[in-house]
């Protein structure tokens, strides 16, 4: 799978990176939702420039039981389909806290 970004952060603290295709170059920010009420509301908001763009949910992998974070981004920038992600290791990195988009 193509990586789109990488950001370096946490699960319990949230992540910052840089979103990165042929077009687009982006600062982003998956920040913790600090106002989830019920489990349908999204554990995190993904931020670039002050502008809302997207929404992340934690989710535990079927095979292995570890937690990871799945992605939703969506603005006019991508088309006309939201752009879905998950966290993963980034390959090639010694840094435990770098993931990949």
């Amino acid at each position: 799978m193509a990586t789109i970004g990488l950001v370096s952060g946490t699960v319990e603290k949230g992540f910052s990176g840089q979103l990165t295709t042929l077009s687009i170059r982006i600062p982003i920010e998956i920040r913790l939702n600090s106002n989830k009420n019920t489990d349908m509301q999204p554990d995190y908001r993904i931020w670039s420039d002050g502008v809302e763009c997207g929404a992340g949910w934690l989710r535990r992998g079927q095979t292995s039981g570890k937690r990871y974070v799945s992605l939703r981004l969506e603005a006019p920038e991508f088309g006309q389909r939201p752009i879905h992600a998950n966290l993963g290791r980034a390959a090639g990195q010694d840094d435990p806290d770098i993931y990949a988009l």
